[in-house]
């Protein structure tokens, strides 16, 4: 007769055959679950309000006086966007950001960068928003090179570890790495694809915005090239880094580091070392935990008092895109769209 041992060594077997199979299978469905929230998630994250395809004729939105501006000045920083996304249909709120920054800063380049554009092609896709945004003489539009982007800086080997795009929060942190290390190489003006800009930035140096009590943000910035601070912030992203709590690369970060660097334990608005960290009204005006009022009906009083004293409104577009818009409209963001992104505004009244 068999030793029993041995006649308990198939179930053992068994047994954990069953087992490797299940994690096998989980495995397999968690990675398919993490391959279909991203396609979502592009897809919401880039989402814009009533993004419809179609031509646009430069003549009758853009101003002669603006097209004739002149070359961007050499010494002056460039305002940079960035889309990390693939996608390649920019969005009415993707048009009026890089709009309302061309216009309010003629004399730079305003430079867009996206992923989704084909390496070594010139030409772009045949979108509406591509063609309004080449009227302007001072907006460039280029691929998004991230392995060139990343080189020489502490986070090229966190770009390139390979299951970096399984982690839930990879987009934003990507874009949150983007900014800094673009502010640290070149320095000049990152601003989020989600602001209408109503004055020039470039007086803002050297800083960043509050955008709520004791807490930064990082959807503006205004840095000279090889700033000290930027430079602590690349060292911070790879030395703390959590890419599963939301935020932790972006506001949190900037928070963390602007408190070492002054030291302080609360962020108020203020200038620590030749770093200003900007009141709440000069580029969020609207909280983040109010941004429906950003469609709600206002006159054009409470719009000035409201704006007095702000460069830029941001929209929050990750909860207010599947907000719908009327126009036209007395809502605040219909407003700021017809006064500061026109040619974007006529093409959305058109459509």
């Amino acid at each position: 007769r068999m030793p029993s041992s041995l006649l308990k060594l198939p179930r053992v077997l068994l047994s954990y055959k069953h087992r490797a199979l299940f994690i096998l299978i989980f495995m397999l469905v968690f990675f398919a679950y993490l391959t279909l929230y991203w396609r979502i998630a592009e897809d919401s994250y880039s989402s814009d309000l009533y993004d419809l395809p179609g031509e646009f004729s430069c003549a009758q939105s853009v101003p002669f006086s603006l097209s004739n501006a002149g070359e961007p000045h050499p010494s002056r920083g460039k305002v940079f966007f960035v889309e990390t996304s693939e996608q390649t249909k920019p969005g009415y709120l993707f048009s009026c950001s890089v709009e309302s920054a061309a216009r309010t800063h003629p004399s730079t380049s305003v430079v867009v960068l996206m992923k989704g554009l084909a390496k070594g092609n010139a030409s772009l896709p045949k979108h509406w928003a591509f063609s309004l945004l080449r009227c302007f003489p001072n907006v460039e539009i280029w691929p998004l090179d991230l392995p060139e982007l990343f080189s020489g800086t502490p986070l090229k080997k966190w770009y390139l570890w390979p299951l970096r795009r399984l982690e839930p929060y990879f987009l934003p942190i990507l874009s949150d790495a983007c900014r800094i290390v673009l502010m640290w190489k070149f320095g000049g003006i990152y601003l989020d694809t989600d602001f209408i800009v109503l004055r020039n930035l470039q007086n803002l140096t050297n800083s960043l915005g509050i955008q709520s009590e004791d807490e930064l943000n990082g959807a503006f910035l205004s840095f000279k090239p090889k700033h000290k601070f930027m430079e602590l912030c690349m060292k911070d992203f790879v030395k703390n880094y959590n890419g599963w709590i939301w935020g932790h690369q972006g506001p949190d970060l900037l928070t963390r580091v602007f408190k070492k660097w002054c030291p302080i334990q609360t962020i108020q608005s203020m200038s620590c070392k030749g770093v200003r960290a900007l009141a709440p009204e000069a580029v969020y005006p609207i909280p983040w935990q109010d941004w429906k009022k950003l469609f709600e009906a206002t006159t054009a009083s409470e719009l000035q008092k409201l704006l007095k004293n702000t460069y830029a409104v941001h929209i929050w577009n990750q909860m207010s895109h599947r907000t719908r818009l009327e126009i036209p409209s007395h809502a605040l963001l219909a407003q700021l769209y017809s006064q500061f992104c026109p040619a974007t505004y006529a093409k959305m009244k058109q459509d």
